[in-house]
């Protein structure tokens, strides 16, 4: 299966720049350090440094910034409930993604609404959260137009189940640092 069509995600939680040149030009960025505050400045230039690269980097849970710095988007993680207004000011190619775990959750990103909702876990992962597996994870997706990005234990070995879903993309914490 050519998974070219699929986006990809990874975290990162630090602005060194050798690690992003080290990545394939498809894989999309989300830059996700809760503990640690970036300078602005330090946001501009890695920020300028992925768009010459041709890199999509996407900030964490905070829209002012993310659209004051000019990233390409936000990520909005599933813990942030609070309805939020993305209308004012936004860019036409900026983007909104957050994360779910379930059906109650999904709903909630609904409402924020966000352009692509990842759903996790999908498969076992070392955080040993109970998996999704390929039917839950498929009807928690039915009733909703968005867009889907599978996450959580996405391996070589069960990478070529993501077939089975209807998604637009998929997402890796650990994937991609252990395969790239």
């Amino acid at each position: 299966m050519h998974f070219d069509k699929y986006n990809f995600f990874t975290y990162i939680d630090n602005l060194n720049q050798e690690n992003i040149i080290k990545f394939n030009k498809k894989v999309n960025f989300i830059l996700r350090n809760y503990e640690k505050k970036f300078i602005n400045k330090e946001l501009i230039n890695f920020v300028n440094f992925c768009k010459k690269n041709r890199r999509k980097i996407y900030l964490a849970n905070d829209v002012k910034k993310a659209k004051a710095l000019d990233f390409d988007g936000v990520y909005i993680p599933s813990f942030n409930k609070l309805p939020i207004k993305y209308d004012l000011g936004i860019k036409r190619k900026f983007s909104i993604i957050g994360s779910a775990h379930c059906i109650e959750e999904v709903l909630i990103k609904k409402n924020q609404n966000i352009d692509m909702i990842f759903i996790s876990p999908l498969f076992e992962n070392a955080k040993k959260k109970a998996p999704l597996g390929i039917v839950k994870f498929n009807l928690i997706c039915k009733d909703f137009n968005n867009k889907f990005i599978a996450l959580g234990g996405i391996n070589r070995q069960n990478k070529a189940m993501l077939k089975l879903l209807n998604i637009n993309g998929y997402a890796a914490i650990t994937y991609y640092k252990i395969y790239n």
